[in-house]
């Protein structure tokens, strides 16, 4: 009969500091990964940091405040969160309006419709179309 002990890395406690996100293992080990490896909680304040819940059986960390999870194996493995991409509008706008498209609607007086979300930028207002179904 053998017996094979867990290889994996279960978290136990998490301490964030303003500089450092440090998990102590079950088995001992601690982790250490700078607070930069995290986007989310760089930008978090000590209150959000401070407010964690561990995932599963201490797989990974979750901070409820701000929606960011980390796991062990990622803290281990070197693989930290890389902030999302700004829309190509957003960008243009921010290098200058020499960059940007005009806007018709500022020229025109006219207002622009608001509009949902979709495909990541902004879709105008639809008005909805009565189909008849066949």
């Amino acid at each position: 009969m053998s017996i094979v002990a867990s290889t994996e890395a279960r978290i136990r406690d998490v301490k964030v500091t303003a500089d450092i996100i440090t998990a102590y293992l079950v088995d001992g080990r601690v982790i250490s990964v700078p607070l930069a490896w995290s986007w989310r909680l760089s930008e978090a304040t000590p209150a959000q940091r401070a407010h964690w819940e561990l995932i599963g059986d201490g797989q990974g960390i979750h901070w409820p405040d701000i929606d960011e999870d980390i796991s062990a194996e990622g803290m281990l493995h070197g693989v930290p969160a890389h902030r999302p991409r700004r829309r190509a509008q957003g960008i243009a706008t921010s290098l200058g309006s020499r960059l940007a498209p005009p806007n018709p609607y500022q020229a025109s007086g006219v207002k622009r419709q608001t509009g949902t979300r979709h495909g990541g930028g902004v879709a105008p207002a639809r008005q909805q179309v009565k189909r008849r179904h066949r």
